[in-house]
């Protein structure tokens, strides 16, 4: 909450939170919905918009379909599948797993591991309206990325 607060308080429009990737893999998922109502509720009271990282590559199916629930029952603005420091960044699985549990259309970055043009095309016509990538020039270049995951 601090660090939200203060990053607010010094123009920051959008905040990227990760979610207590332990505490869900505990089953936690009480504490994990109460952190990002909290800054879910800070933000929104500043007219600003929160993505919840839920770090997909740790995460099994019923792990993303909880968040899933909490990112709608909170009213995050964002699901995201990673920072892109984890073990794999977004596949278009987590994606197919995001629609298929959000039960209301939440605005979906996939993030991570995107090195083609036809990738990031990908990723948008499967619904993500934001994208992560270091690759951006040669996305948008049509040229191959140098950047390994």
């Amino acid at each position: 909450m601090f660090e939200t607060r203060e990053a607010l308080d010094n123009g920051a429009d959008e905040i990227d939170m990760v979610i207590n990737v332990g505490r869900l893999i505990q089953g936690d998922e009480a504490y994990v919905e109460q952190e990002v109502a909290a800054l879910v509720q800070l933000c929104h009271e500043r007219g600003k918009i929160l993505k919840v990282i839920i770090e997909t590559c740790y995460l099994n199916e019923e792990q993303i379909k909880a968040m899933c629930r909490i990112v709608e029952s909170t009213h995050a603005d964002f699901i995201k599948t990673s920072t892109g420091y984890g073990s794999r960044g977004a596949n278009f699985e987590d994606i197919e797993l995001f629609k298929k549990y959000l039960k209301i259309p939440a605005k979906m970055k996939a993030s991570g591991g995107i090195r083609t043009t036809e990738d990031a095309k990908r990723y948008v016509e499967s619904g993500c309206s934001r994208l992560g990538t270091s690759n951006g020039v040669s996305i948008m270049e049509g040229t191959k990325a140098q950047e390994a995951y």
